[in-house]
């Protein structure tokens, strides 16, 4: 889709940076089209899928509990939502992420190890590396320098960057470059180093233009060729560094991820991803089912991790039948443990072990006397509970959400139960619960993990003012169609 005649380009003044089909409001509101990742070609049955995105999902909430200065990446292919930019005459995509919380870029030259097959390049066909030109290293006397590196004081960094002791002793080390930083994750890892550059956006006159844009530099990788656009709550991310510029975009966000259920002709429609506040006119508000209030919930605040965006869960209901949360899935503790962490990167939602059994043995309790289980398909997909569909969804319950805050989300049958035709010799119709247990409660981190396959359909907004996130059901098609046209 092209921009239209009001379209809204971001890019560097030396660095340029321009947002592929990016546009803005009169309100001065960004907004970006992300395109899912998946591709079919890359599985060779829809079992083959399933697992491999469970074994992601899996991987991905061990790594938010026991992090090493870990961002949260993609751990394998066709289940992310990625961003392009046009980097002068150069295009680079990026996945977008509410669990990390710097940008960071490939660049040249860049060794990628064991990258084979990460992604499908008709999916994602801008991967970089791309050439830096102007853009200047980050002193290891910067407070971004100290964030990237687990907030290490400036002494210590500037005396790896082998600054002087003497400069050391006058914190006269500005010349010195913050030296590399290494982030690992799941099945890979890279080495980068910060840069600054001038970041321009013409959204109005004068344009709103960044002194200061840090982000990380990669020249070498093991198992990841892709870049990221964190979008958590550090001072590294995105948003964050809208914000110190911009409030009004940087610390109100959005996206509206469209249902897909591994749909090929679904994943590739533009979901959008607006930063700052858009207006809702007549036409809008008139759509069918396009237009509700939101239901928010408070963000916790997590002192080991605070970066992510956690929330309570209160209880899950299926059907009639209200399941209280443990107390490890409402709060938060002072080390840093409990809570639901919504993320966009993650795809499968995730509970305690305990409260996991306690959700689908309800679910099976109303379910398996009508339909039969399909075990094998449980195995190939790691996936359960899982049922043949001889005798239609009629019988499939329904599935809230409660949050803190006294907010409930009535979840769509497609975002919780996915049916699909059983791969086997005698083809069938299955239906399994996209649920996964997330282990034991005592473990450190997160209890929980909201994925980005419960938050289809719904606009996702992170206020971040008012420590909050909102969610309130969407056409995400349409409201991507008509945000354009505006």
């Amino acid at each position: 889709m092209a921009p239209s005649s009001s379209s809204c380009h971001v890019f560097f003044t030396h660095f340029v940076f321009i947002s592929l089909f990016l546009f803005c409001s009169a309100s001065g509101t960004l907004v970006f089209p992300l395109k899912h990742s998946f591709s079919r070609t890359q599985f060779n049955s829809t079992h083959h899928l399933l697992k491999s995105t469970t074994v992601r999902s899996a991987s991905r909430l061990h790594h938010h509990r026991h992090p090493h200065r870990q961002v949260s990446l993609p751990l394998t292919p066709g289940s992310d939502y990625t961003l392009s930019f046009s980097l002068g005459s150069q295009t680079i995509s990026l996945y977008m992420d509410t669990g990390s919380d710097v940008v960071w870029l490939p660049c040249h030259p860049f060794d990628c190890i064991l990258c084979e097959g990460k992604y499908n390049p008709t999916s994602i066909p801008n991967p970089g590396p791309i050439n830096l030109t102007s853009a200047v290293p980050v002193s290891c006397k910067s407070r971004a320098c100290s964030a990237v590196h687990s907030s290490l004081p400036s002494s210590d960094l500037c005396t790896i960057a082998k600054c002087p002791l003497e400069d050391i002793e006058i914190s006269d080390c500005k010349s010195y470059s913050c030296p590399p930083f290494y982030y690992a994750y799941g099945d890979g890892s890279f080495i980068a180093k910060l840069y600054s550059d001038e970041l321009s956006i013409p959204m109005s006159f004068p344009s709103l233009i960044l002194q200061n844009f840090t982000f990380g530099c990669a020249h070498s990788a093991l198992g990841e060729p892709i870049g990221v656009a964190g979008f958590g709550r550090g001072t590294l991310s995105l948003p964050a560094q809208l914000a110190n510029n911009s409030p009004e975009i940087g610390n109100y966000f959005s996206y509206c991820l469209v249902s897909h259920s591994f749909d090929t002709n679904q994943v590739n429609r533009p979901s959008p991803l607006i930063l700052g506040r858009y207006t809702v006119d007549e036409k809008m508000k008139q759509m069918k089912n396009y237009y509700s209030d939101y239901a928010y919930t408070p963000m916790l605040e997590n002192p080991k991790h605070p970066y992510f965006y956690s929330v309570g869960l209160e209880g899950v209901s299926i059907g009639k039948t209200k399941i209280p949360a443990p107390a490890s899935l409402r709060r938060v503790d002072r080390r840093g443990n409990g809570g639901m962490v919504v993320d966009s990167g993650t795809t499968f939602t995730m509970l305690p072990l305990k409260f996991y059994e306690t959700v689908v043995t309800e679910f099976d309790r109303r379910v398996g006397p009508v339909l039969k289980r399909a075990n094998l398909v449980e195995e190939k997909t790691g996936l359960r509970p899982c049922y043949y569909m001889d005798s239609g969804s009629k019988n499939v319950p329904q599935l809230l959400l409660h949050f803190g805050g006294n907010s409930s989300v009535v979840m769509p049958r497609r975002n919780y139960f996915y049916e699909f035709v059983d791969d086997e010799k005698v083809k069938r119709k299955v239906g399994c619960v996209m649920l996964m247990n997330g282990g034991d409660e005592g473990e450190n981190g997160p209890a929980g993990i909201l994925g980005n396959y419960f938050q289809q359909g719904f606009e996702v907004v992170y206020g971040l003012e008012k420590k909050r996130v909102g969610f309130a059901k969407r056409k995400c098609a349409s409201l991507w169609d008509n945000l354009n046209q505006h």
